[in-house]
């Protein structure tokens, strides 16, 4: 499980992405790189980070599910996600 204050950093950067996205966009059309240098650099998009939601676990994350192999494969085995049962042949 990742540290609390890597997880909060997370959704610090993810709220600024969300803040910053219409002026970063606007910047980027003008090509006035001069006002996108003086923005936040944690407004990038590029520095956010797949994560568990569950965990925080940087590595081994499934976008459709949106959680880490790990906790994908116990929320699996407990039926918690609907029609994903383990492979066997």
């Amino acid at each position: 499980m990742a540290k609390n204050s890597i997880k909060a950093r997370q959704r610090k950067r993810e709220k600024m992405v969300k803040l910053y996205a219409d002026r970063r966009t606007a910047a980027k059309e003008a090509g006035d790189f001069v006002a996108l240098d003086k923005m936040p650099k944690n407004s990038s998009k590029t520095r956010l980070r797949n994560r568990c939601q569950l965990t925080g676990r940087p590595r081994a994350y499934s976008r459709y599910f949106g959680v880490c192999r790990n906790k994908l494969r116990e929320l699996a085995m407990n039926g918690k996600i609907p029609g994903l049962k383990k492979a066997s042949w």
